[in-house]
């Protein structure tokens, strides 16, 4: 099972690299890592998704607290959160091709953010299921390169992760 963890750590040099060499040393793989800037000056946000049963990520979370620059570590896996990614899909486009390909962008409420003789860049949003959709769909035309972000994730309704 994936979890999402959300990360709050300072904002100094060499934290992202003590988080991911903790993984490293541990075994654990980070399947994506997505880290900016908090509303708090001095504390960024990781958010971190992993895969693994609950001993595994009870593990994990032990280990980041144990590092120094680390504030607080939360699993969004169990709380009702908002989780969203960002991916880029550039896709072969001919002209006879890209009103169909169009229509699919919008069916998904994505955005064409780049247009040349021979492809397009699209934008989509959403949570995973989504973007494989998409992803799916756009095989046919030629996928000629993709990029993700990683998940993003918010508590829902009033709650917020603060520092401990």
């Amino acid at each position: 099972m994936k979890h999402v963890l959300a990360v709050l750590v300072e904002n100094k040099s060499g934290v992202l690299t003590r988080v991911a060499g903790l993984f490293s040393r541990r075994g654990f793989n980070i399947e994506n890592i997505a880290v900016g800037e908090t509303t708090s000056p001095g504390i960024s946000r990781m958010t971190i998704t992993v895969e693994g049963d609950e001993m595994v990520v009870e593990q994990v979370m032990k280990q980041l607290h144990k590092l120094i620059n680390v504030l607080k570590v939360s699993n969004l896996s169990q709380e009702p959160a908002v989780m969203r990614e960002l991916m880029l899909i550039k896709v072969r486009a001919e002209p006879q091709t890209r009103s169909d390909i169009q229509q699919i962008v919008e069916t998904f409420r994505g955005k064409v953010v780049d247009v040349s003789l021979d492809s397009m860049i699209i934008e989509v949003t959403g949570n995973d299921e989504k973007l494989e959709a998409i992803k799916l769909l756009l095989q046919h035309y030629g996928i000629r390169e993709i990029v993700r972000t990683g998940k993003v994730a918010l508590l829902r309704g009033s709650k917020v992760t603060r520092e401990a």
